[in-house]
């Protein structure tokens, strides 16, 4: 089929609600088919991390693999939502060109840093043992979470990670929330409601689950931007529909010791992080979510700082080249392209003899 031809019945699927419906659910169908819970053979760490005082599966992260056909596979790790399954939708034939994936989701219903990190470490080490060394991918949150197994990690687990690559990364916690009272440049919609969540008081379950209601409604509202004035197809439905389902079902307790994880993020001085072979990828408006002074960026925009936390590191800004359209913070679903297009560069390098020299 011609890319005319395609380009035409896609505008024929879009303008259709029947058939935009149908598609969704056939691609809806198709994902889930190719993605299968997947569980280490070794798993000392998570066992040995297991809460006693309450049940592991309320704070057990699910872990699903996606074969591909390369030798170097990819652990995604998604930001505050949607799900890390859904969040690369868009993403998943360029990463199964170069091997695996391995998607790690939050648990519903609470959340466990500790247990996380000891999960995240059983499945790298899991994968050492089969000749491979993996991409540890993250998105927003899910970048300060690998930052934070990275710097928590022994140098076996660390030196077992092929490269890391972070997609508006969120390094500590200064990121997103400024102190009380620090207006300067505008409060972000979501620093106003994270504010509101680590102020709530612990003992009061019902103002959490008020502060959780914000931050649903925070997160909706997040995404409907990026839908506005697009021509969503199938694909996009689907994820749509996941990601809405996301929001609205994760108890307020999941969300609040989510949310809570984000007080142990910090940038801790400008020491090396890691390594080896590093990604890093802002958006041209990342201004828009993250705060004026926030850390990172100013970590970020100053090439000394940047090289002294990650040597062999790389940061680019993403642009749409498009004014109307600019691309935001972690915009992976609806700029896909433009993200692809470096995530490709730098994967295929990784596997170059010259990798080093050209990153």
């Amino acid at each position: 089929m011609t890319s005319a031809s395609l380009s035409f019945v896609e505008r024929s699927i879009a303008s259709h609600p029947v058939l935009l419906k149908a598609s969704g659910k056939a691609a809806a169908m198709f994902r889930h088919l190719s993605l299968k819970p997947y569980q280490p053979q070794r798993r000392g760490r998570e066992f040995s991390a297991a809460p006693v005082s309450e049940s592991i599966h309320a704070v057990r992260s699910s872990i699903y693999r996606e074969r591909g056909s390369g030798v170097m596979p990819t652990i995604v790790v998604g930001g505050f939502v949607p799900d890390a399954t859904e969040v690369v939708e868009f993403q998943r034939p360029l990463l199964r060109e170069f091997g695996s994936i391995y998607y790690i989701n939050y648990p519903r219903n609470g959340f466990s840093e500790t247990l996380f990190f000891a999960q995240l470490a059983d499945l790298v080490e899991d994968i050492n043992l089969r000749g491979e060394r993996p991409v540890l991918l993250g998105i927003s949150f899910g970048a300060g979470l690998i930052a934070r197994f990275i710097r928590n990690s022994s140098a076996a687990i660390v030196s077992g990670i092929r490269g890391v690559a972070m997609v508006s990364p969120v390094l500590c916690t200064e990121d997103l929330v400024r102190p009380a009272g620090e207006r300067s440049g505008g409060v972000r919609m979501l620093e106003s409601n994270l504010r509101r969540i680590l102020s709530a008081r612990s003992s009061d379950s019902a103002d959490i689950e008020r502060q959780i209601e914000r931050a649903r409604r925070c997160f909706s509202g997040l995404f409907g931007i990026g839908a506005e004035n697009r021509q969503l197809g199938g694909r996009h439905l689907a994820i749509k529909n996941k990601i809405m389902n996301t929001i609205e079902k994760t108890p307020f307790l999941g969300g609040y010791e989510r949310v809570l994880a984000l007080q142990s993020f910090a940038l801790t001085g400008d020491e090396c992080l890691f390594s080896g072979p590093a990604l890093v990828l802002l958006a041209e408006t990342e201004e828009n979510l993250l705060v004026p002074t926030s850390p990172t960026l100013a970590l970020c925009r100053d090439s000394n700082r940047f090289l002294g936390l990650l040597p062999k590191g790389k940061c680019s800004r993403v642009s749409s080249g498009n004014a109307a359209d600019p691309v935001a913070h972690a915009s992976l679903i609806f700029h896909h392209e433009q993200y692809n297009s470096h995530l490709a560069s730098w994967y295929s390098r990784l596997l170059g003899p010259k990798m080093f020299a050209a990153i």
